[in-house]
């Protein structure tokens, strides 16, 4: 099973959302204080996804994304 890990200090992009939505589907879901990506974490949403960066405009865009990811 894919390991999915968010950055807590991302929230304010709207990825708690995300986690939410990806917990209820019960997929492995970590949130983290810090994951180290301090610049992209500014930007916009994002995730890692089995250590794979994964970045969005929107939090429902990085759903999709994460999910397109994990059904390939």
């Amino acid at each position: 099973m894919a390991h999915i890990q968010f950055c807590e200090n991302n929230f304010s992009h709207g990825t708690e959302e995300v986690v939410n939505r990806l917990k209820d589907e019960d997929y492995n879901v970590e949130v983290e204080s810090c994951l180290g990506f301090c610049g992209d974490c500014a930007v916009g949403p994002f995730a890692l996804v089995d250590d794979e960066f994964v970045q969005a405009d929107t939090p429902d865009d990085l759903y999709e994304m994460i999910k397109d990811y994990l059904d390939n």
